[in-house]
């Protein structure tokens, strides 16, 4: 960063891009809309995404955690009672490589899914019992082509007379990073252009350069009722760019964003509290617990900053609920109501 900012994240080792911000974006009904028109447009039409809303229930292991995480939502289908709906399943996969097992994996999840449900049955006589579709969908975004079936036929080795004994499903399917850019975009929702980003995220400078340019231009472009959204994927790209991105790089690519959006002076207060926050994060990781104090009020004052900018007058009970914050991940998760927030209404402590 410039010597104006003093806030300089190149200190600190990166080594994991933050992968709960995709998560935290999918559990929003509008982006999942847009991700289903982009696997397959023809369902679009089928289901109410305006009526939909998020499950809080997880099925990934501890030991799956840092390769996916997952986000399950209830949609609506259209022009039908509301008893009437589907369960969407998201498996959000990070790794680079590939796994065969996919299939096992994504029927186990569902299973449990239905387990819940079957827990819920009335016990008398006479009740509804029924569970409801579930429509699977594995995001993957690492950079090797994924070439394994998402089928249990993959981890077996069985004789054609046998397959058809074989329990089957169709799973939608997205590869990021080898899916045609037309295709991520053709929706003309934000979330397009991130995954259009995201697609390049190791490439070279000059490469990089001219999709961020095309997609922050492509953004500010956008209709005003997509403010919100749009400012969410600014920050994902600022949060890619500190993140995945190297030290000499960073300054100029953060400029490039603030050059082509609506608002550049907020995109640079948006990009130097997420470098400041990073910093607090990446010195919070080599402090033993117990003694991260220091670094906990660092980033209570940067998410405070943050929303001063945003909102001008704080009220004081706000500030002192800020305050009491101990957890860095709630502080994470504050600055991100921070940046959705319409006013501080929207603000959940």
């Amino acid at each position: 960063m410039s010597k104006d900012n003093p806030f300089d994240p190149s200190e600190i080792v990166i080594h994991h891009f933050p992968d709960r911000s995709m998560r935290r974006l999918l559990q929003d009904p509008d982006y999942v809309r847009c991700l289903v028109e982009i696997i397959e447009p023809d369902l679009v039409g089928h289901l109410d995404f305006s009526r939909g809303s998020q499950q809080n229930r997880s099925f990934i292991s501890n030991a799956l955690r840092e390769r996916e995480s997952d986000v399950l939502l209830r949609v609506p289908f259209r022009e039908t009672s509301e008893s009437e709906e589907v369960l969407i399943y998201i498996l959000i996969e990070h790794q680079s490589s590939t796994d065969p097992a996919m299939g096992y994996r994504m029927l186990s999840y569902m299973v449990k899914i239905w387990e819940d449900q079957c827990r819920e049955w009335p016990s008398g006589p006479g009740g509804s019992r029924r569970l409801s579709p579930i429509l699977p969908v594995v995001f993957y975004t690492g950079e090797q082509r994924w070439a394994s079936p998402v089928s249990l036929t993959a981890v077996m080795d069985i004789p054609e007379v046998l397959e058809r004994f074989v329990p089957r499903f169709d799973t939608l399917f997205l590869d990021v990073k080898t899916t045609d850019g037309d295709i991520l975009t053709k929706p003309r929702h934000p979330f397009g252009w991130l995954l259009r980003v995201l697609q390049e995220e190791n490439a070279g400078t000059s490469q990089l350069r001219e999709v961020l340019a095309t997609a922050v231009s492509e953004l500010s472009r956008l209709d005003a009722s997509q403010v919100s959204q749009v400012q969410e994927v600014l920050l994902y790209f600022i949060l890619l760019i500190l993140h995945r991105r190297s030290d000499a790089e960073r300054e100029e690519l953060i400029e490039l964003v603030k050059q082509h959006s609506r608002d550049e002076s907020e995109v640079g207060i948006m990009a130097q509290t997420a470098a400041e926050l990073l910093v607090e994060q990446g010195k919070a990781e080599g402090i033993m617990e117990g003694k991260a104090e220091g670094i906990v009020e660092g980033k209570r004052e940067a998410v405070l900053r943050f929303l001063q900018f945003r909102f001008q007058d704080i009220p004081e009970m706000l500030t002192e609920r800020i305050a009491s914050i101990e957890s860095l991940s709630d502080l994470d998760t504050l600055f991100e109501q921070a940046m959705r927030a319409q006013s501080l209404d929207d603000i959940q402590i």
